[in-house]
């Protein structure tokens, strides 16, 4: 990723996704600076861009559709219901994941969205996590992949996997860590008022 312009961050979005899940990590990429120059475009991606109903009846229009949408240099895969038993089964969706799989820096889920990137086999052999009340569902439908608990993320490099629905913003934030410094992920978290310490920080790698 080149530094010296902005950083292409690109958001999945279906129906039935959480919440959170997309907006925490859109609102800290969003809000992060460094000398009062914003270090990231995000866009919300849509397999049509047609308008889509998240979780809790949450309506959200994608900014972009599978067809045009920016380069990505960082893609996140939310969860919820629409993940693990709708988009889980979407040849449309899985490929176009791949696709980006191929080009970008960092692939990165939230929550349930680890079901998507286990299903396109990128979590074999690698540590990952979801929500703690997925953690069993994930280890049953893909054995290969070395689920791990009680933690809020895990970094396996080019991919990385949060917990439940807040965690993303941890996530979130331990990214522009590891692209910029510690010191841009604490003043971000500033800005959104959201406590966090630098044990939360740190890498969890293998």
């Amino acid at each position: 990723m080149d530094k010296k312009t902005k950083i292409e961050v690109g958001i999945l979005l279906f129906n039935d996704a959480d919440v959170l899940d997309f907006t925490g990590p859109f609102e800290v990429f969003a809000m992060a600076e460094k000398n009062s120059k914003k270090l990231f475009n995000v866009s919300t991606i849509g397999e049509t861009g047609d308008l889509l109903t998240a979780c809790n009846g949450f309506k959200v229009e994608p900014t972009h559709n599978f067809v045009h949408h920016p380069k990505l240099d960082i893609l996140i895969i939310p969860g919820g219901y629409g993940a693990e038993e709708v988009e889980v089964k979407n040849n449309t969706v899985l490929k176009w994941i791949k696709k980006q799989y191929e080009n970008v820096v960092i692939l990165a889920s939230v929550c349930t969205g680890a079901i998507l990137l286990a299903e396109c086999n990128f979590l074999d052999s690698k540590k990952a996590t979801t929500h703690w009340m997925f953690i069993d569902e994930l280890k049953e439908r893909y054995p290969k992949v070395n689920v791990v608990q009680n933690q809020k993320f895990v970094d396996e490099g080019k991919i990385i996997t949060a917990a439940g629905i807040s965690a993303g913003i941890n996530m979130s934030l331990h990214i522009i860590k590891r692209i910029f410094d510690i010191e841009v992920a604490k003043t971000t978290a500033k800005r959104i008022e959201y406590d966090i310490d630098n044990q939360q920080l740190q890498n969890k790698t293998r």
